[in-house]
């Protein structure tokens, strides 16, 4: 069943015009009037909702009673994600909401090949935050994961203080997940661009507390080294435990 994200109060019982984005949306699926679709704002839960009308440029919906449905990880997984190139971030950010990442913080860290500042920097981390939005959309969850302003590394390390395991992707990594505490509450998880963090930056978050996580034998790719990261935490303390 089609789901779609509305910024807005839905009130069972009573009809709602859709936003003009969601418009298109529906126009696209060529969804009828009669159709079922699901609304959710963010909130928590969802609701049911048919569509009544639909012309070329208005859409409205009746609502019916709210589902209280979560489907949060019982894990909080926080994913520091230094900016990399191309459609790799949006992929990272894309997939990280599918398994369950609450939050993400964008750094620009000294290998990172994208410069982004002032304007530019607020345009982009709100696209990131639209590919959130449509993940949610298409994964099931009914709470939308944060994409924070994007940090320089340094000035996102001297403010970092997140509860529970602080865990540094890294190469040179000792630390294996199963040698870790049990069954942490939250996780953060701090990942390299292409060409991974400097030494000056892995000696930085070492000192500030962060463990030198290492994933197998082989380097990972930035787009894949997160993504299995999470995938292992949910494995054994989230979703898939």
């Amino acid at each position: 069943m089609p789901r779609f994200f509305v910024d807005a109060a839905l009130e069972a019982g009573t009809s709602f015009e859709l936003p003009e984005p969601v418009l298109r949306h529906v126009q696209v699926l060529r969804l009828k009037e009669g159709d079922a679709l699901t609304l959710f704002n963010g909130r928590g839960g969802e609701v049911p909702a048919t569509l009544l009308a639909l012309e070329k440029r208005r859409a409205v919906v009746s609502l019916a009673q709210a589902l209280p449905l979560e489907r949060e990880s019982r894990l909080e997984v926080g994913l520091v994600q230094a900016v990399s190139s191309g459609e790799k971030m949006d992929f990272t950010l894309q997939k990280g909401v599918e398994l369950g990442v609450a939050w993400f913080q964008p750094v620009l860290s000294e290998r990172s090949v994208v410069r982004l500042s002032g304007e530019r920097a607020d345009k982009r981390v709100a696209r990131w935050q639209d590919i959130v939005v449509s993940a949610c959309e298409q994964s099931g969850r009914n709470r939308i994961p944060e994409v924070r302003p994007l940090l320089g590394y340094d000035e996102w390390l001297r403010g970092a203080q997140p509860d529970g395991a602080r865990l540094m992707l890294s190469p040179l990594g000792k630390a294996r997940l199963s040698a870790l505490a049990d069954s942490p509450r939250r996780a953060s998880l701090l990942a390299g661009p292409e060409g991974g963090l400097s030494a000056r930056e892995e000696a930085a978050a070492l000192a500030a507390g962060w463990t030198p996580l290492k994933l197998g034998e082989r380097i990972l790719r930035t787009e894949t080294a997160a993504l299995a990261a999470v995938a292992a935490l949910q494995t054994l303390w989230g979703d898939f435990a």
